[in-house]
């Protein structure tokens, strides 16, 4: 319709006479002028001589060929003009991105068939240790249910990578070693859990070490808990030892493994945790080990504003404690605790934007 009504409200509706309809996914044949309106579905082409449309709630009819408008209408009102969605030379996907469902629906609007893209990093998962039993099996004493591996694997998942579960390892070498081949030539990174402390059974620096090309980066890292990581490389792979217990695991995953993994897909290298932060005030004062870094499990009373951090505490075997928190708190590496009443910033325990 021609925007000029000359009035049109309730009291004094405009009178237009119709000037025909449009078809959906057609061009109108004919023009519409002053005093003139014509049907239009919603995403219908605007006639010719119209700027703007009007709701059909606010319209009556007014005989066969004329309409009553119930309220003013101005220039370009529900009208979507060529070029406004996404302006010529415009970026529609900008390089780094991640490319989420409507950025797909918009590449697909605007005829783009194909983007160069990160594809997904894939991430073999191997469980070590005599101790460690499938999930359905009934665990007798002195054995303990993979839980590692699924927790780690939705995880990675949540993060957009590609997890490869290839199953449990005994602590035997030749098992471990061929495992470990195994990873590196199916996967972009190999992550063993378990088997990393200093023990008399565990093989995993040992076997890391021995490939063609393999380094040891680090055997101990100084947080809190995941104090025995192992971190290391062969032939451009990266390989990860986490501690067996299922905190520490899932923590140092969150603090290294995730950063490197969304890197790996193109993002920028960012210290870890990952994930929303918020700001909170601390509970409860908190001690500290001086020169390590501790992640502290907290859940977020959100009665006050801001919220209060509160302390889940527990040994790094609870993995309760983990599923009961919102997210995690860091204490510095060279502080010796956090007074009660600090502002602290608690990183979500969710996937990243």
């Amino acid at each position: 319709m021609r925007s000029a009504l000359g009035g049109g409200d309730t009291a004094l509706p405009a009178l237009l006479s119709v000037a025909g309809a449009v078809e959906m996914g057609a061009l109108p044949r004919f023009a519409v002028g002053a005093g003139q309106a014509a049907a239009i579905p919603t995403g219908g082409y605007l006639p010719a001589g119209a700027d703007a449309v009007v709701m059909i709630e606010e319209v009556t009819a007014a005989g066969e060929r004329s309409i009553e408008v119930h309220r003013p209408v101005t220039a370009g009102e529900s009208v979507l003009g060529r070029g406004e969605d996404v302006a010529a030379g415009a970026v529609v996907l900008a390089a780094g991105a991640v490319v989420r469902p409507h950025d797909v629906g918009l590449a697909a609007a605007l005829g783009v068939r194909e983007v160069t893209a990160y594809r997904s990093p894939r991430v073999a998962l191997l469980s070590t240790g005599d101790e460690i039993v499938p999930i359905d099996a009934s665990p007798r004493p002195g054995q303990i249910r993979d839980s590692n591996a699924h927790g780690l694997r939705a995880l990675l998942r949540s993060f957009g990578a590609e997890p490869l579960p290839l199953g449990i390892v005994r602590d035997e070498r030749g098992a471990l070693e061929r495992a470990l081949r195994e990873a590196l030539a199916r996967a972009d990174v190999v992550v063993l859990s378990g088997g990393s402390s200093v023990g008399q059974r565990d093989l995993a620096v040992d076997v890391v070490a021995s490939p063609p090309g393999a380094e040891v980066l680090a055997h101990g890292v100084a947080i809190t808990p995941g104090k025995p990581t192992l971190l290391a490389r062969c032939n451009g792979k990266a390989i990860v030892g986490l501690p067996g217990h299922p905190v520490s695991a899932l923590v140092v995953a969150h603090v290294f493994l995730v950063p490197f993994v969304r890197h790996l897909a193109g993002m920028p290298m960012r210290k870890g945790p990952l994930g929303p932060r918020v700001t909170a005030t601390l509970a409860t004062s908190l001690a500290s080990e001086h020169g390590r870094e501790e992640y502290v499990r907290v859940r977020l009373d959100r009665s006050v504003d801001p919220p209060l951090a509160v302390p889940v505490l527990g040994r790094s075997a609870m993995l309760s404690t983990l599923a009961r928190a919102d997210g995690l708190l860091a204490v510095p590496i060279h502080a010796e605790g956090l007074a009660r009443g600090s502002a602290v910033a608690v990183t979500l325990l969710r996937p990243v934007e």
